[in-house]
C-alpha cells in the first residue's frame, strides 16, 4: 500500500538527513518471502505466534490533549491506536501512579496517569485488538533506579502498611480496567524496582509490596501474568541476585522483566545469557519491558533529549534503519532467551510544537502534561522534576516524526515476522579516533569501515586531507573522502606525555597494572561511552562494602616534579562509602587528591603533583574504600614531567 517511506542519510561528522516522501510500504515479495519496504529486516529465527510485539504510549492522552496529531502511512490523521494495530503491535504497556497531582490539581507531567487515565487508554487498546500490561509504579511520579520515592498517602505508614495500600491500589485500578472491559495480560508490581520500591529498600519489605500486588493480581485477572521489572543486566551476577532474593521471600510472580537500551545495558549476547539463566534456572518466563533507539539526534520542541549526543548512540546507526535493527535485534535476543515479548518505551512521545515556539510549547507541558514534568512535580520531586521540568526528551526515539508520520521502523514488529528489504544503501561510515601524544608521528588508516543498510560492512578506500601538527595538545579532525559513501572526519587527539604505560587501558596487554579488589566487578571493559578517551574504561561494583586499589609502578624517571591525573565518574549509592583518591608513592613522600563520584558521565579529574628522587621510581593509581552498591569508573590515568 502507499505509505511514507523514511530515506536517512549519513553526512560527515556523523550527522544524518532524515527526509520522508510517499512511496510503497510494506508490500509482500512475489516469492512470498520478506517484504519490500523502506528499512531492511532480518526475519527473527524462533519466534513465537504469541510473542509480544509491544509499546508504551502512556503519553497518549496528555499529547491529544496539546493538539499532536498522529496520522497513518498514507500521512492521514488517524487514531494512534489504529496505527499501532496495523503495524504489527499486539500488546501495549500503560503506566500508573497513584496520585500524579498536586493539592490544586494540577497534574505533574509524563501524561498525568492515574488510574482513570490508565484504564482509558487501556479501553482503546483493547478495542483496537491489542492487550495491556499495566505498569505499577507505586508511586505518585517517576520510579527508576534512580528514585523510588513512596506516595504521599502512604508516606506516614510502615512497611506493611504500604503492602497493604500497594495491593488495594492495585486491587482498586484493576476493577476499573475490568469494569471497562480492559483486556489485561500482564501486570507489573513495581518499574525497575533495583534500588527499591514504594521509599522501602529492605528486600524483605520489598518483596512484601510485590506479593501484595501479585496477590490483587491474581484476585481480579487471575488469567494475567505477574511481572517483576528490574534493570542494568549488564552489571555481572545482579539478575541471579535478584531471582534468589525473590525466592528466598516466596514472591509470586510469572515474568522476570528487564529493561535494554543499547546505550546504556550492555551487550545483546549478555542480555540473553542473563536472561536465559533466570529462565533456566528460577523457572520464570522473561521478557524486555523497555528498550529505544534514536533515529535522529535533532530535538523537536526545544527541551533537550535523553540520547543528544553521538557518543552515547554509537551501538546503531542513528537512522530509520538504525532504530528497526535495533528493534530487530533486540526481539532476536529475547527469543533467544526463550522469552515472551519486548515492548517499545514511548514511540509515540512527539513534541507538541517546534522549538521555536518553546514558550508555547512550555505552556502545553504545564497545562496537560504532555512534558516529561510540570514545574507542579516540584512538590513531590524537588531534586529532579522540581528543577528540570520541561518537555518531551524522548521524541528523538519516537517512531513517529516530529509531525506524527510513522517511521519506517514503526513496521518492526511485523517485519520481524516476515523480514524486509530495501535497496541497498550506505548507512554509515565509521569515523576513527586517533590518539597521540606531542610530538609523536601521526598515521591516519588507509581504510575505514563503511556499513550498509542491511548490516554488511565493507572496507573502503579514504584520502584524508592534511593532518594537524602533533607538536600542540588539543582535538583536532581531518576530512576524507570515501568513494561511493558520505565524507568521514576523523577525531584527533593530541595529549601531554605520559609515562605511564597504557595508561588508558586501550591495549589488550595489562600486565603493567595491578588491580586488588574483592568486588564482583573490578575489570576493563571495552566499548563503552562511559570512557573519558578510547573505548575502555576500568570499571567497579560490589554489592557489599569493598576496597579497591589499581595501581603501576614506573621506573628509569628523571629525577623531578611530576604532574599526575586520573578522571573518575560513577554514584556512591548508600552514603557511607566513596572515599576515592588518587594516589602517588615516590620514595620519599606519598601524596594523595580526592576522587568524587559525582553521577553518571559527571566526570570528576584528579590532579597532584610529586618529587621522583635519583632512584627514578613512582608508584601512582586510585584506591578506595566504597560502600555497598558504590560504583563507578575510572580512566585516563597520566604522569608527565611538570614543565
Amino acid at each position: 500500500m502507499l505509505g511514507l517511506v523514511v530515506v536517512a542519510a549519513v553526512l560527515a561528522g556523523g550527522a544524518f538527513a532524515v527526509r520522508a516522501m510517499t512511496g510503497s510500504v510494506g508490500t509482500a515479495s512475489s516469492s512470498g518471502g520478506p517484504v519490500e519496504a523502506g528499512v531492511v529486516v532480518h526475519r527473527v529465527d524462533g519466534l513465537p505466534e504469541d510473542f509480544l510485539a509491544g509499546v508504551d504510549v502512556s503519553t497518549v492522552l496528555s499529547l491529544e490533549a496539546s493538539g499532536v496529531t498522529f496520522r497513518d502511512a498514507r500521512g492521514e490523521p488517524s487514531d494512534l491506536f489504529e496505527v499501532l494495530a496495523g503495524s504489527g503491535v499486539n500488546s501495549v504497556r500503560v503506566r500508573v501512579w497513584v496520585d500524579p497531582f498536586d493539592e490544586a490539581g494540577r497534574g505533574f507531567g509524563g501524561g498525568n496517569v492515574d488510574a482513570v487515565r490508565a484504564t482509558q487508554i487501556g479501553r482503546r487498546a483493547t478495542a483496537a485488538g491489542m492487550s495491556v500490561l499495566v505498569d505499577f509504579h507505586y508511586s505518585d511520579f517517576w520510579a527508576d533506579p534512580a528514585k523510588q520515592q513512596v506516595p504521599r498517602s502512604w508516606a506516614d505508614l510502615d512497611a506493611a502498611g504500604r503492602a497493604e495500600e500497594a495491593a488495594a491500589h492495585t486491587r482498586e485500578t484493576l476493577e476499573l480496567m475490568a469494569d471497562a472491559g480492559v483486556d489485561v495480560a500482564m501486570v507489573q508490581v513495581g518499574n525497575e524496582t533495583t534500588s527499591g520500591v514504594a521509599g522501602l529498600d529492605a528486600w524483605g519489605e520489598v518483596c512484601a509490596v510485590f506479593s501484595a500486588g501479585a496477590a490483587a493480581v491474581r484476585e481480579v485477572y487471575p488469567e494475567a501474568l505477574v511481572a517483576v521489572h528490574f534493570t542494568n543486566p549488564e552489571r555481572e551476577g545482579e539478575y541471579e541476585r535478584f531471582a534468589k532474593i525473590l525466592d528466598n521471600f516466596d514472591v509470586d510472580y510469572d515474568v522476570f522483566a528487564s529493561s535494554y537500551y543499547p546505550f546504556w545495558h550492555g551487550t545483546l549476547e549478555n542480555l540473553t545469557a542473563v536472561l536465559s539463566h533466570v529462565r533456566e534456572t528460577h523457572g520464570k518466563q522473561v521478557a524486555v519491558v523497555e528498550t529505544s533507539w534514536a533515529y535522529t539526534l535533532a530535538d523537536g520542541d526545544g527541551s533537550g533529549n535523553v540520547v543528544g549526543d553521538a557518543q552515547l548512540a554509537s551501538a546503531y546507526p542513528v537512522s530509520v534503519q538504525g532504530q528497526a535493527t535495533a528493534v530487530r535485534d533486540v526481539v532476536q535476543a529475547v527469543v533467544d532467551a526463550g522469552g515472551i515479548g519486548v515492548y517499545y518505551w514511548e514511540p509515540a512521545w512527539l513534541p507538541v510544537g517546534p522549538p521555536s515556539e518553546l514558550e508555547a510549547n512550555q505552556a502545553l507541558w504545564e497545562r496537560d502534561g504532555s512534558g516529561w514534568a510540570s514545574s507542579f512535580a516540584g512538590t513531590y520531586d524537588p531534586d529532579d522534576a522540581g528543577q528540570f521540568y520541561g518537555g518531551s526528551a524522548w521524541d528523538n526515539q519516537a517512531l513517529f516524526d516530529f509531525e506524527g508520520n510513522p517511521l519506517g521502523s514503526l513496521r518492526v514488529f511485523e517485519y520481524v515476522r516476515t523480514g524486509a528489504t530495501a535497496p541497498l544503501a550506505v548507512e554509515r561510515v565509521f569515523a576513527p579516533s586517533v590518539d597521540v601524544h606531542v610530538g609523536e608521528p601521526l598515521v591516519l588508516p588507509e581504510v575505514v569501515t563503511v556499513e550498509h543498510n542491511d548490516g554488511t560492512r565493507v572496507e573502503a578506500s579514504v584520502v584524508w586531507a592534511s593532518a594537524p601538527d602533533t607538536q600542540t595538545e588539543g582535538t583536532f579532525t581531518v576530512a576524507g573522502t570515501v568513494e561511493g559513501a558520505p565524507d568521514v572526519l576523523a577525531s584527533i587527539t593530541v595529549r601531554a606525555r605520559n609515562d605511564l604505560a597504557n595508561g588508558g587501558f586501550e591495549d589488550d596487554d595489562l600486565s603493567m597494572w595491578d588491580l586488588d579488589s574483592e568486588a564482583s566487578t573490578f575489570r576493563v571493559v571495552a566499548d563503552n561511552p562511559e570512557a573519558a578517551q578510547g573505548e575502555r574504561v576500568v570499571n567497579f561494583w560490589h554489592d557489599a562494602r569493598y576496597a579497591i586499589s589499581l595501581t603501576q609502578t614506573v621506573r628509569d624517571l628523571e629525577p623531578g616534579t611530576y604532574t599526575v591525573r586520573a578522571s573518575v565518574h560513577g554514584e556512591g549509592a548508600d552514603g557511607d562509602g566513596e572515599q576515592l583518591a588518587l594516589v602517588a608513592r615516590a620514595a620519599t613522600a606519598e601524596v594523595r587528591a580526592p576522587l568524587s563520584l559525582d553521577g553518571w558521565l559527571a566526570w570528576h579529574t584528579g590532579t597532584l603533583e610529586v618529587e621522583v628522587g635519583g632512584d627514578g621510581e613512582l608508584t601512582v593509581g586510585v584506591v578506595g574504600n566504597l560502600g555497598a552498591g558504590d560504583w563507578g569508573f575510572i580512566d585516563d590515568v597520566v604522569v608527565t614531567p611538570k614543565d
